[in-house]
């Protein structure tokens, strides 16, 4: 295992937000391309915040997260030359999905979220994973397929090993980032409401700390 724990900030709105993070020294920057999500920025926008990353820091993913999107639009998408290297699929997508988008963009590291309510739901990862490059999560809230806040349920994580790098999302914070870190041992952590002053605006502060805490720094 590496010994540092790598570090996903999403729900990034701004350009310049997405810059001072990727200072800081965080591995993947994630922009929201779900319509619903009070986090949400347009096609242009993620574009802009891309580039600049890009131009920047080549060495942070850039991660574009999606859900639901019918495989012919996405194709459209990709085909495009996007800024993302990275798609993270957040909705119901099922496997043939991912086989297909893998198959078609070879090249594009694919990550998929599942929300876990019970341990059930870890089970059914295993029929993903062929077709997948990381695996990220989420705790299970009805409201919400992401962003929530939420914690997700440690218990149900302790031992877990995956064929794929798993990042925990799910409620990740400063106050329990040490106990996840030494106890569930992800390979990733993935933070967007508890490094917020507001949907989408980040405390940079906050993201330093959790920087230093994670990265042992």
């Amino acid at each position: 295992r590496k010994d540092k724990t790598l570090i996903k900030i999403c729900g990034i709105t701004r350009t310049d937000q997405a810059l001072q993070i990727a200072k800081l020294g965080v591995d993947a920057i994630g922009v929201i391309s779900v319509k619903e999500s009070p986090r949400y920025v347009s096609a242009d926008v993620k574009t802009n915040i891309f580039k600049e990353l890009k131009n920047n820091y080549p060495q942070i993913k850039r991660v574009s997260v999606i859900k639901n999107i019918p495989f012919k639009e996405i194709v459209s998408n990709l085909n495009q030359n996007p800024e993302e290297n990275v798609i993270q699929l957040h909705g119901d997508e099922d496997p043939e999905y991912c086989k297909f988008l893998k198959k078609k963009f070879p090249n594009l590291s694919l990550w998929k979220a599942f929300r876990i309510k019970t341990k059930n739901d870890l089970a059914k990862i295993i029929f993903y994973e062929n077709f997948i490059d990381a695996i990220l999560l989420d705790s299970w809230n009805k409201e919400t397929y992401g962003g929530s806040g939420v914690k997700i349920k440690i218990e149900n994580l302790r031992g877990k090993r995956f064929l794929r790098p798993w990042w925990l999302a799910g409620g990740v914070s400063i106050d329990w980032l040490s106990e996840i870190i030494e106890d569930i041992q992800p390979y990733g952590i993935d933070i967007s409401s508890s490094v917020e002053i507001s949907p989408g605006i980040k405390d940079i502060k906050k993201i330093s700390e959790i920087v230093k805490t994670a990265k042992g720094s």
